[in-house]
């Protein structure tokens, strides 16, 4: 396992317990300090796949080494664009990126994906080839609203995603007004645990502390879910 993987568990949890794991967390740790006032920003991300949506597939048949593309936005602005490859082998993850200009965006999905091969980082040029072989399009834009700790004697980082929400891909990411669809009903949210190495035991005892199930869910799967008219929500 390369030094670059981190260790990635998830929950999904209701809301009055988050409000009671966040109390004790704010003791624990502190709030990212890109948090703001509200310790709390939106996230975007615009995921693409192939023509027979092998990401998607690859996660629900359980294929331990997989990867899968996304530009992410933070609070529907364009001053931090970034195309991601989030690498997955098993309960491990690392992730590559870089920035984009909102340019650089609206050539990515016009198709227009050459400039990444003037581009020195390996992710812009594994990006142009496998759009160029694979086909990639856009699927879904996955939307929430994070809440983030870290544990500023290691490297743990803790977030409560709520209110996940499937915005087509026809929608217009930096519309703050753009149409979404509810994903996990009210009073659920997913919790995210990351850590390298080996997890603080005053963290392991916390989560130990509480009857939670560690899931696999995937918020790509679930608001490409959301979104198939076959949809049972």
């Amino acid at each position: 396992m390369g030094a670059k993987f981190r260790h990635e568990m998830k929950y999904i949890i209701p809301a009055y317990l988050h409000q009671e794991m966040a109390a004790v967390f704010r003791e624990l740790m502190s709030y990212d300090r890109h948090a703001g006032p509200e310790h709390q920003y939106n996230i975007r991300s615009l995921y693409f796949d192939d023509m027979y949506r092998s990401a998607y597939r690859e996660k629900l048949d359980g294929i331990q080494i997989r990867r899968k593309y996304r530009i992410r936005i933070y609070n529907c602005q364009d001053h931090r664009i970034v195309l991601e490859c989030k690498h997955k082998d098993g309960a491990y993850i690392y992730k590559e990126s870089i920035p984009l200009s909102r340019e650089e965006y609206g050539l990515i999905l016009a198709g227009e994906v050459g400039f990444l091969l003037k581009r020195e980082e390996p992710i812009a040029r594994e990006f142009f080839i496998d759009h160029r072989t694979k086909l990639l399009r856009p699927e879904v834009i996955v939307e929430y609203d994070r809440e983030p700790f870290i544990f500023e004697t290691g490297t743990v980082r803790v977030t409560f995603d709520k209110g996940l929400r499937a915005v087509s891909k026809e929608e217009d990411m930096f519309d703050p007004e753009a149409r979404s669809l509810d994903v996990l009903g009210k009073g659920r949210m997913i919790l995210e645990i990351k850590f390298t190495g080996i997890l603080p035991e005053q963290i392991r005892r916390l989560f130990k502390s509480y009857e939670i199930v560690q899931t696999n869910a995937s918020k790509y799967c679930m608001c490409v879910d959301r979104l198939s008219p076959d949809s049972p929500y």
